[in-house]
């Protein structure tokens, strides 16, 4: 069994080392706790410095949750509320642009919106957050709605995906984050997310926003009721789609965190067990540039050890991120520049503040600029 294992894994060394893809078996292969993680940490560094060399990015960014009410009743979410729920709210034009202006404020490239789909607004009301902070703050981008909002957008309105993404881009929207992917198969989204935008939605909506000059990330929610085969066919779909479209910045795996959710019998991964994540989707998303290690969900220690294991990004100051601490997160709410700028440098990488679509902030004073793209190309001069 050891030789079988020691054998498989030099051929996948082999593999790397030329810039060859993993097939689905070889990758599902890896997912065996038999299989050395430092090793395959080292091999997922190979790919990572490959691509981005020392790097270590960030960037300023605050979040936007408008709601928490929300139709859907997913069993791993701990944020949503029932419409009669005392938790339940929703934010005011006033409260939403004062978020906007603390942004500008603190330096902010940047905004993440996302939250519930809330039974009694429409549409328009979801338009209008884009439009509003957008014309008030045109150089904050406007990071916003998974495919999960816009499928239902779109069924609202009995309009098109081509015709709701339009007009959020004409209004402001820049670019769109990664959530609503959890795992794909149906074994297991059926189960913890059955009503929800599906597998074909999700894709087809990315590709759509591709196609209109959208940029987009992607995610995986790991941890739960999944196994090494969904987790292996989710990122082969998403390498599929990023064969076709390039559309794809980031690739994010996002450790479940079970307190107070339907799943809560559950225990949370392991540190192990991200650091695995994160090296098997290196090793297998050959096409995407950019792998995340979301510090709010891995931990501040697994977040910097995953710098080693294939990661490039810690994601960013992260101002009023609610969805993971309502489930138990007990990182930090906000970190500071500097001490983003401490954790990268203390995993021998080299701290750099990038925008939403890569590339480098320069800063003078309070002032900010986009400045030369960040590809492997540049970051080897």
């Amino acid at each position: 069994m050891i030789s079988a294992v020691r054998h498989s894994l030099d051929s996948i060394r082999e593999k790397i080392e030329c810039g060859e893809r993993l097939s689905p078996k070889e990758a599902e292969g890896l997912w065996d706790e038999s299989v050395d993680l430092h090793e395959l940490g080292e091999l997922a560094n190979l790919v990572r410095e490959r691509k981005n060399g020392d790097a270590g990015y960030y960037n300023i960014n605050t979040h936007l949750n408008p709601t928490n009410v929300c139709v859907y009743r997913c069993t791993f979410c701990a944020f949503r509320a029932d419409l009669r729920d005392e938790r339940g709210y929703w934010m005011t034009d006033e409260q939403i642009l004062q978020r906007g202006q603390e942004a500008v404020e603190a330096g902010s490239t940047e905004m993440h919106i996302v939250g519930g789909l809330h039974h009694q607004k429409g549409y328009d009301s979801y338009l209008n957050i884009i439009r509003i902070l957008h014309d008030a703050y045109p150089t904050l981008h406007l990071k916003a709605w998974t495919p999960v909002e816009i499928n239902w957008f779109c069924h609202l309105t009995k309009r098109s995906k081509v015709d709701i993404l339009n007009e959020m881009k004409s209004a402001g929207l820049g670019s769109l984050p990664g959530g609503g992917a959890e795992i794909f198969h149906p074994e297991v989204r059926d189960k913890i997310c059955e009503h929800k935008a599906d597998t074909e939605e999700w894709f087809e909506i990315h590709r759509v926003a591709h196609s209109l000059g959208l940029r987009s990330n992607a995610t995986m929610l790991y941890g739960h009721i999944e196994n090494a085969y969904h987790r292996t066919d989710h990122l082969i779909r998403l390498r599929q789609l990023q064969d076709e479209t390039g559309g794809f910045q980031t690739f994010i795996p996002l450790a479940f965190h079970p307190e107070n959710t339907r799943l809560s019998h559950i225990p949370k991964p392991s540190a192990a067990m991200s650091l695995r994540t994160m090296a098997i989707s290196r090793l297998v998303l050959d096409n995407f540039d950019h792998l995340k290690a979301y510090w709010i969900m891995l931990g501040l220690g697994t977040a910097q050890a995953a710098l080693a294991y294939g990661a490039d990004d810690i994601d960013g100051t992260v101002r009023h991120e609610l969805i993971y601490h309502d489930a138990g997160a007990e990182t930090p709410e906000i970190l500071t520049v500097e001490s983003i700028k401490n954790l990268i440098r203390e995993a021998g990488r080299e701290p750099i503040e990038r925008d939403t679509l890569y590339c480098r902030v320069e800063r003078e004073g309070q002032h900010w600029t986009s400045g030369e793209a960040l590809t492997a190309a540049v970051l080897s001069e």
